[in-house]
């Protein structure tokens, strides 16, 4: 897969997650998705940012030379990943639901529940 069809892909599939809203607090760029106001995904350029577990995040860091902790970010929890082609479709999709399930779990009750059939 070709960089701009990457980011395209991991971009339609981040919006495509119930609630999910594109946002642009920085300006034109990056593109920041949200779930009840929390950001789940930080897409830019060819890197894309996203949270995950400590344990998870270490192991994907080790397996990925792509997967790095987050740049700017919680280094703890959350992981920036260069989208080169090394990392499989299927992978990235798995790592978006994982960050996407994390940001739902910490939303207020209320909101949790109403999105809460979506992380199973």
């Amino acid at each position: 897969m070709r960089r701009f069809e990457e980011v395209e892909f991991i971009k339609e599939y981040c919006l495509s997650k119930p609630g999910s809203a594109e946002d642009y607090p920085f300006g034109p760029e990056p593109l920041v998705v949200k779930i009840g106001g929390k950001m789940f995904a930080l897409l830019s350029g060819d890197s894309l940012s996203l949270k995950c577990d400590p344990i998870i995040a270490e192991n994907l860091r080790e397996q990925y030379e792509a997967v790095t902790p987050g740049y700017h970010m919680n280094k703890k929890h959350w992981n920036s990943i260069r989208l080169d082609g090394s990392i499989p479709e299927e992978e990235l999709q798995d790592m978006i639901d994982h960050s996407y399930k994390l940001v739902v779990k910490g939303l207020p009750k209320a909101e949790r529940d109403q999105w809460s059939a979506y992380i199973v």
